[in-house]
């Protein structure tokens, strides 16, 4: 095994004309439409043909394993040391081009919270949790009312707006801003980085090298004058990291909050205003808000896939032969969607007398999850912004057909490319009354 600070992908064992070991040339392709459309029965049809863990292809004919059953899922994720997440595992580097589109998000091995494994991965943990932690989930939740008024306030007296673009994308990323210590025009700049980033376009590379220095500065200003805020925790942690590790750790962190919560937010607030079940919420139902978000986990995560883990050894799981240095990729919907395990899910869940049940998979699972303060801070920001968007907008509605809504063209992130929606104009919260 190389080490995982490597700077330089390192091929390892595996088949010699670039298959897995058990491979089946039969692979799903991991792309097109169903992906985006109708996904749940894609699912379906992969679980029928192959089982629990699917052969698929990525773009460019790379061969991968897409993990769907729960409780492999399970086995997988517990299992750091068989399963770790070790890109520099993979049997594939020497036949994956420096221009991979799919290169950004299965990374390379760089000094980061992120693309560490085992031992190093815990010693960045330890500085990054508790710097999560310390952060004030009121002081939270204020943040996320005041930017969320904010972004209303751009678009509540026209009585129409993309919930997409004009909220539910710009809101998580200015609030993770404030909360690692950015003021806020800074903040307004990497809200266009991370939409760059996401979008995937000849802007994007350059999108990271801003992203990179956005968080170098960030790290500088913070040592000369430490403040409440994640980055001055980090840089108090008594294990000294180099500049580069607190930047990386810095960027993980909000880009692995910036989408996904956003996703989360909308995919709620389209269950809300589509499902007749959760029209109470449109009314101040808070309850409700919550439940939707919880539906949401299950039933249209914002991750559907997560790339990925990597087989340390030969292995046998779900009935295939997964060979040292195979890449396994984590279907998270797929496993919330299992039939082995939804009806032990309800089962707990009418025994227990809740409505929702958190036994989900949409933040992973095992050493490599996401941690939980980050999960509490995407709830807060997710269900704050929610609120404030119903509390400002109570007669909210859809302007086209919920049939004409669009979903983002990715196996990997489930998300809208635009929520339009009308309403009745309202004064700013300025305006005088």
């Amino acid at each position: 095994m190389t080490n995982p600070s490597s700077a330089t992908p390192v091929p390892s064992a595996g088949g010699g004309d670039g298959c897995p070991m058990g491979y089946d040339k039969g692979a799903v392709p991991l792309s097109g439409p169903a992906f985006h459309t109708e996904p749940q029965v894609l699912y379906r049809s992969m679980r029928r043909d192959h089982g629990p863990v699917v052969p698929v292809e990525l773009p460019g004919g790379f061969p991968a394993w897409l993990v769907i059953g729960y409780r492999e899922l399970h086995q997988v994720t517990s299992d750091g040391e068989l399963y770790p997440r070790d890109v520099s595992l993979w049997n594939q580097w020497e036949n994956i081009p420096a221009d991979w589109p799919l290169l950004p998000m299965v990374g390379t091995p760089m000094p980061s919270i992120y693309f560490t494994a085992g031992a190093e991965h815990r010693r960045h943990v330890e500085m990054v949790v508790p710097a999560l932690e310390a952060a004030d989930p009121f002081e939270i939740r204020q943040h996320c009312e005041q930017l969320a008024d904010r972004l209303i306030d751009a678009v509540c007296s026209r009585g129409t707006a993309d919930l997409v673009a004009e909220f539910a994308e710009p809101l998580p990323v200015l609030v993770l801003a404030r909360l690692v210590g950015f003021p806020d025009d800074e903040g307004a700049d990497i809200a266009q980085v991370l939409k760059d980033l996401a979008d995937g376009g000849p802007g994007a590379q350059k999108a990271h090298l801003r992203f990179g220095e956005h968080m170098h500065r960030l790290v500088a200003a913070k040592r000369a004058h430490p403040g409440d805020d994640v980055t001055s925790r980090m840089l108090a942690h008594p294990e000294a990291f180099t500049d580069e590790e607190y930047a990386l750790d810095l960027m993980a962190i909000t880009a692995a909050g910036h989408l996904t919560t956003a996703d989360w937010i909308s995919n709620s607030t389209r269950l809300m205003l589509t499902e007749d079940q959760f029209a109470d919420a449109l009314s101040g139902g808070r309850h409700s808000v919550a439940e939707a978000m919880n539906e949401v986990l299950w039933e249209d995560g914002p991750t559907q896939i997560l790339a990925g883990r990597w087989a340390s050894r030969d292995a046998r799981l779900g009935g295939q032969n997964i060979a040292r240095g195979d890449m396994l990729l984590l279907g998270l919907g797929a496993a919330n969607a299992d039939p082995h395990i939804r009806q032990q899910v309800t089962d707990q869940a009418v025994r227990s007398g809740r409505g929702g049940n958190s036994a989900h998979m949409a933040f992973s699972h095992g050493e490599y999850r996401c941690p939980f303060p980050a999960q509490e801070i995407a709830e807060i920001i997710a269900r704050t912004g929610i609120e404030v968007l119903l509390d400002r907008l109570p007669d909210l509605e859809l302007a086209v057909p919920a049939t004409e809504l669009v979903r983002r063209p990715s196996a990997f992130l489930r998300g809208m490319t635009a929520l339009p929606v009308r309403f009745t104009p309202v004064r700013t919260t300025g305006d005088a009354l």
